[in-house]
């Protein structure tokens, strides 16, 4: 029976991809257009290609010197007297997770660009057909990235139990703590992919705005922008490979924190004592399946369809199949009677309760997230309103609708931990951000298939389609835009969760039992915790700036240097724009990066443990709130700009693009852009890194400091 559960978990993985390379070569087919809109479609791809490649090659780099670390480390098997369960196999375990990273990422951006053309194709059909392409364009990224993630779990769990089976009671302590390496790879290759995809897309997006639509007057997505195809670039970099990588990096980090909290408990079942380390993992591998057949109840019957209603059902009808599966499964696997953790008493049935608990977080999480930044919403209405009074009025409005909608999230996310630990403890709050993150697939789809749809729109608008065919991708990208918006909203909740059973197993594994705040060097550690969400913000702003100034300046020379730019005679130079984004991001993603692995090395090792977990307590607290807040202020004021597309009434007139409230949108959707896409997002994997890194040396800091 063992065994059996064993080898069902990667299997559920195996599946997963198999039904991914369906869904690929099923978007593969469909009609991609006229010869321009795929050429148009290829500018984008081969840009989006060149910075992987450009991003991998630094990346590669530091997998290599941080290997190296790694299987140094595990040569170490005691420090002061005190055993240290590891071993040199852990660099392998990162390397993986790494390979496996930026693997998400790559089948995201792959499918994305295959998807764009075919999807502004459909859309000179019907939306019904538009939103198929699209969001099988997503399912493909979404189920990819659960796939790899169960697969790479589960096989690797497999091989390390039998790879120290010799260690007799200390396999499984072993084994898992190995598997930490693996994570440790997500997560790095996932805050790199998407500072870097943050700071590409939001370059370009920028550069397109400021000169193309504000100056110029031409529509962002006009073919005579140079900046446009770097912006469509973008997309696929930033929220696509960027949000695949990172989504993907939260599945681990969570299943593994379960895992870690787990291996603590000692029970008498018929899994050899494993069923509750082996537990999240069989959840989230039923939650890919799940989410796997929701993908099917995504279609709308005609144009007149809510395409945001098709999305709704496809997301509940897999977290509802998965919940009910949750039930059977967890009365399966762990026995009856009482199971402890750390003095912490509770039931099978306990548990249960601790997972239905984290899926409901994550489903307010995302409807409040919505509310916040949904047209037609009162908080997205009183910026449009704001905007009448100017660029400062409208600014101010979106800083106080981002401010506002941090307090129902955490107030979920405090009741949620609250109600997770009361169940089961400490495994109670791991095991609710496990049920929380087990339809990953469907929510990463719903996610992709949002920047799928923006770039249908702009090739729909270079190869000046008719108006309907424009409308009906406009139709998808507004959604779109509220689906991101919600999905950041989702990774957030699950990232604090995630965050607080990885905090919970550090303080077991680097042998402490409390943090005491009345400690003046670990309240000085809660406070510089506190600050490294707000200068890793600023860094990753400043880069959007800098490289945004760089690509004003090169736009604004096409349009003075190449003469008929503006009357369709000259093509501009695209790839110089693709190039300077490109750079800008690579250059400027080091440092933010470098901030989040090496800051946990310096404390633990310099103050020990108890220090470096008030520094974590300070980096999720803040980083948390500074993530909602960045994110939905981001999307507010995205979707307030584009409320001008349809028309919005003030004060009783009626006002459109181009005109003067517009304008001051564009300006709070500039300001915007980086908050959503760049530091906002990247709050999630800062504080979920910075939490793995901790974890791995945890064993070597022991006794530092006291």
């Amino acid at each position: 029976m063992n065994s059996y559960v064993l080898y069902l978990v990667p299997a559920f993985g195996v599946v997963g991809l198999l039904v991914m390379a369906v869904k690929a070569a099923w978007v593969s087919k469909q009609d991609a257009g006229d010869e321009n809109m795929q050429v148009l479609a290829k500018h984008i791809a081969d840009g989006a290609m060149a910075f992987l490649k450009a991003e991998w090659k630094i990346l590669s780099v530091f997998v290599v010197i941080t290997a190296a670390l790694l299987a140094y480390s595990g040569t170490i098997h005691e420090i002061g007297g005190r055993q240290i369960h590891s071993s040199w196999v852990i660099c392998i375990a990162f390397v993986i997770g790494a390979v496996f990273s930026a693997t998400a990422g790559f089948i995201g951006m792959k499918i994305a660009t295959k998807a764009n053309v075919r999807t502004t194709q459909a859309a000179r059909t019907s939306l019904k057909q538009a939103l198929a392409v699209s969001f099988t364009g997503g399912s493909v990224m979404g189920i990819g990235v659960a796939s790899l993630a169960v697969l790479g779990l589960g096989g690797l769990f497999i091989v390390f139990l039998n790879i120290f089976a010799g260690l007799g009671a200390n396999t499984v302590r072993t084994a898992i703590e190995v598997l930490t390496g693996f994570s440790l790879g997500a997560e790095s290759i996932a805050l790199f992919s998407r500072v870097g995809g943050g700071i590409y897309t939001k370059a370009a997006d920028v550069g397109a705005d400021l000169v193309g639509k504000v100056e110029a007057g031409i529509p962002e997505d006009d073919v005579r922008n140079p900046a446009t195809i770097a912006d469509n670039v973008g997309d696929n970099v930033g929220d696509v490979a960027g949000m695949g990588a990172d989504l993907f990096g939260s599945y681990v980090a969570t299943i593994l924190a379960t895992m870690v909290l787990g291996q603590e408990i000692k029970v008498t079942d018929n899994f050899g004592g494993l069923s509750p380390i082996l537990l999240p993992m069989v959840i989230c591998g039923l939650g890919l399946i799940f989410s796997i057949i929701a993908t099917f109840f995504v279609r709308i019957s005609d144009e007149r369809s809510s395409v945001q209603n098709a999305l709704n059902i496809g997301n509940w009808s897999s977290i509802i199949m998965t919940v009910a599966a949750s039930f059977f499964v967890v009365n399966w696997m762990l026995p009856a009677g009482s199971i402890v953790l750390r003095s912490a008493s509770f039931t099978r049935m306990d548990v249960f309760w601790a997972i239905v608990v984290g899926s409901l977080v994550g489903a307010v999480m995302s409807y409040v997230t919505e509310y916040y930044t949904a047209m037609g919403k009162r908080p997205v209405d009183s910026i449009v309103q704001q905007s009448s009074t100017g660029h400062a009025t409208n600014i101010i409005g979106g800083l106080a609708v981002g401010m506002k909608s941090t307090v129902i999230p955490i107030l979920t996310l405090a009741a949620g931990i609250v109600a997770s630990y009361y169940f089961a403890g400490l495994y109670g709050v791991a095991i609710a951000a496990a049920g929380m993150m087990a339809t990953t697939a469907m929510q990463l789809a719903i996610d992709a298939f949002g920047p799928i749809a923006d770039n249908a729109g702009g090739i729909a608008e270079m190869s000046q389609l008719p108006p309907e065919v424009r409308e009906r991708t406009d139709n998808l990208d507004a959604v779109g835009n509220t689906t991101a918006a919600t999905g950041k909203g989702f990774a957030i909740a699950s990232a604090a969760l995630t965050a607080l059973a990885l905090f919970a197993a550090f303080v077991g594994i680097a042998g402490i039992d409390r943090i005491d705040i009345y400690k003046a060097n670990v309240l000085a550690g809660l406070f510089v915790g506190g600050m490294i969400p707000f200068i890793f913000s600023a860094l990753c702003i400043q880069a959007v700036g800098r490289a945004a100034m760089d690509m004003v300046q090169e736009v604004r020379r096409q349009f003075r240097e190449i003469p008929g730019i503006m009357e369709y005679k000259a093509q501009p130079e695209y790839e110089k724009c693709v190039a300077i984004s490109t750079q800008a991001s690579i250059r400027e993603m080091l440092v933010p990066g470098a901030i989040a692995l090496i800051t946990p090395v310096v404390v633990g090792f310099t103050f020990g443990p108890e220090v470096l977990g008030g520094l974590l307590a300070g980096v999720t607290v803040s980083g948390v709130l500074m993530g909602i807040f960045q994110s939905n202020a981001g999307g507010a004021w995205d979707n307030a700009k584009k409320s001008f597309e349809k028309g919005v009434l003030i004060n009783g007139e009626m006002f459109y693009k181009k005109s003067e409230p517009h304008k001051a949108s564009v300006t709070g959707d500039t300001v915007g852009d980086p908050f959503k896409d760049t530091s906002g997002p990247s709050m999630n994997i800062l504080i979920k890194l910075m939490s793995i890194v901790s974890l791995v040396i945890a064993p070597y800091i022991y006794g530092i400091g006291q």
